[in-house]
C-alpha cells in the first residue's frame, strides 16, 4: 500500500524546491482559479494568468 503521506510529499516537490518568483506565480494562480470555481463560464482566465506572470517578472 502507497504512503498518502509520501504520495503528497512527491506531488508537492516541485512547489517546495521552485524559486520564490514561481512560488508567488503558483499561489497567485491558484487563487485565481478557486476565485473563479463557483463561475459557469470562467473568463479571461489566461490573461489575469499572464498579468500574474508579468507582475511578479518585474
Amino acid at each position: 500500500m502507497v504512503d498518502p503521506k509520501a504520495n503528497l510529499n512527491n506531488i508537492q516537490e516541485p512547489i517546495n524546491s521552485a524559486s520564490p518568483e514561481a512560488k508567488a506565480i503558483i499561489e497567485r494562480v491558484l487563487k485565481l482559479e478557486k476565485d473563479k470555481l463557483y463561475l459557469k463560464t470562467p473568463r479571461n482566465i489566461n490573461e489575469d494568468i499572464l498579468k500574474i506572470i508579468k507582475q511578479v517578472v518585474r
